[in-house]
């Protein structure tokens, strides 16, 4: 007998969805052919001056309204939501316009020769054409390997930059900042802004081969991360930067992305015993993680 009668059911429901991510991407495709017919489909300016423009205005733009809220401490209502009460309020702008400056190092006289090597590696790699886009489907997978690698990667170097003989000469520079405010994602010094910034989010694009666009995407939510992780602020249906801010907070622990590898090695035992680590969650509503899950009460003597 025909088993037609069990499978419809099921096949109507998968075929609304297929329909619904052909539809998307033929958006995305049409936005994507009006993009490459002003900008042309040269390799380099794409993969090169593309990914720097891309990179550095993700970076300002959203670095810029964390760092409005700093310098103003408004909106008000949000002050509720910082991770350490109290600290930068309002961040001292001389610390402010170290950072700035460093940052732009980074990003124009290190991260420029390094966009240049990296398409040099990716045209031995073989660049995929630009004009059609990759489907959804590759798209999260490569996605899902991106952040896999990031892991990787940023967990073991950014541990080695803690190697107590190297610390005081590389990654202290860093941790100037025991409250962090998201534009010090990349206060940092040249060397571990290529090993430990550049390099891991780049690895994934590299062994997937990825399209421009995807890059960039990548490029894109692993900012957006970083941001989010140093902003000092634990945000409602924000991803939660405690883990991240605890580690600027007591340094030796935390030293991943999303703490697989932290758990894998014991590097967040110290974490774990705190409410930090009870507030590590996306918070679903507007209550504060500190009112929802307030500290211990000290003990009095």
């Amino acid at each position: 007998m025909s088993n037609s009668i069990f499978s419809e059911p099921f096949d109507l429901p998968a075929r609304h969805l297929q329909r619904f991510w052909g539809a998307s991407g033929d958006f995305w495709q049409s936005q994507w052919d009006k993009f490459l017919d002003i900008t042309g489909e040269d390799d380099f300016t794409l993969w090169v001056i593309g990914s720097t423009a891309l990179t550095i205005f993700v970076y300002w733009f959203f670095g810029g309204l964390y760092t409005i809220m700093d310098i103003t401490n408004k909106p008000a209502a949000l002050r509720k939501y910082k991770i350490q009460p109290g600290t930068n309020e309002p961040v001292d702008n001389k610390r402010l316009m170290q950072v700035i400056s460093t940052v732009l190092f980074n990003q124009f006289i290190v991260g420029i020769p390094m966009n240049l090597l990296a398409y040099k590696v990716m045209t031995y790699r073989g660049i995929v054409p630009n004009r059609e886009l990759p489907t959804f489907h590759w798209v999260l997978l490569e996605l899902a390997v991106c952040i896999l690698v990031e892991e990787i990667g940023f967990y073991y170097s950014h541990r080695f930059l803690h190697n107590k003989h190297i610390y005081k000469f590389i990654h202290k520079q860093h941790h100037e900042w025991t409250a962090p405010i998201s534009v010090t994602a990349v206060y940092c010094h040249p060397i571990e802004h290529i090993f430990s910034n550049l390099l891991p989010p780049f690895l994934g694009v590299l062994i997937m081969g990825s399209h421009v666009a995807t890059a960039w995407l990548w490029f894109s939510l692993a900012i957006l991360s970083t941001l989010n992780a140093h902003s000092g602020y634990h945000l409602p249906f924000f991803p939660s930067p405690e883990a991240h801010d605890f580690h600027h907070l007591k340094f030796n622990n935390c030293f991943g992305v999303l703490g697989v590898l932290d758990r894998l090695h014991g590097t967040d035992s110290m974490f774990r015993n705190t409410k930090a680590y009870a507030r590590h969650i996306m918070m679903l509503s507007f209550t504060p993680p500190r009112e929802a899950i307030p500290d211990s009460p000290k003990k009095s003597m």
